[in-house]
């Protein structure tokens, strides 16, 4: 029986697992999905530079990586990554995408260089957005899962989901000052769930046309969604325990 008298956010942990990645196959799952989703299937990155399929950069080293894995299948739907900026370590958006952001951003990561951090690589796998009757896709034949009517229905969450975790992994690791570098789709779904993330600069050509924006992490946390909420606390719980297993 299906719970229909829940949120989707309520049931998507149901479905999914979301985990702080830390062992070498869980690192690989993440660069596989950054692979179809980043070179494959959108070509924001050469596929031929990564002949491994695993897309990877400078930056992962100073990053925490989390993955979202289908529970019944198995299967990495989902990635994103928090990267902590400091003294010797420069943001993305600090090294490709500058001269995009506002002067008072300038201003603001010369300052706690650990309290900043940016969030990116945010990926969900083509498998887990096609509409219902699209069956092929590089991982096969997803009806093959035979998932149901409710099941399918959270996988519109997925990306909100890895949003979030990044949101967690900020909170947990005390990096106040998020920065992020969004596509027009992902900025519109956030202002529609109305949270408080501002546009910090004008749109520029990384990995695809994408704009700088910020969030204060105090801020952002207060505004998640009622509907939300549940989930990021949830989130936050899970990582938690999977950040101190680490240390």
């Amino acid at each position: 029986m299906e719970k229909t008298d829940l949120s989707l956010a309520e049931v998507f942990l149901d479905y999914f697992d979301i985990d702080l990645a830390a062992t070498p196959r869980q690192l690989e799952a993440v660069e596989r999905v950054r692979y179809r989703v980043y070179c494959q299937e959108f070509g924001y990155e050469s596929a031929a530079a990564f002949p491994s399929m695993r897309e990877r950069d400078e930056y992962d080293g100073h990053a925490l990586h989390c993955l979202i894995t289908h529970r019944r299948s198995g299967r990495p739907a989902g990635c994103v990554r928090v990267i902590c900026g400091s003294e010797d370590q420069n943001l993305p958006l600090e090294d490709h995408c500058r001269e995009a952001l506002h002067l008072q951003y300038h201003c603001q990561l010369a300052e706690d260089r650990h309290q900043i951090c940016e969030v990116s690589r945010l990926a969900v796998d083509n498998a887990f957005r096609k509409r219902l009757g699209e069956h092929h896709t590089r991982l096969g034949e997803f009806d093959a899962l035979d998932c149901t009517h409710l099941e399918r229905r959270t996988f519109s969450l997925i990306g909100i989901a890895a949003l979030l975790s990044a949101f967690a992994v900020a909170e947990l690791t005390g990096r106040n000052q998020i920065y992020a570098m969004m596509e027009r789709n992902l900025a519109r779904l956030i202002r529609r769930s109305g949270m408080d993330v501002h546009q910090a600069g004008d749109s520029t050509n990384y990995h695809g046309q994408r704009t700088p924006y910020f969030a204060h992490g105090d801020r952002v946390v207060a505004s998640v969604p009622d509907d939300l909420a549940a989930l990021y606390t949830s989130l936050l719980q899970q990582l938690s325990i999977d950040l101190c297993e680490q240390r």
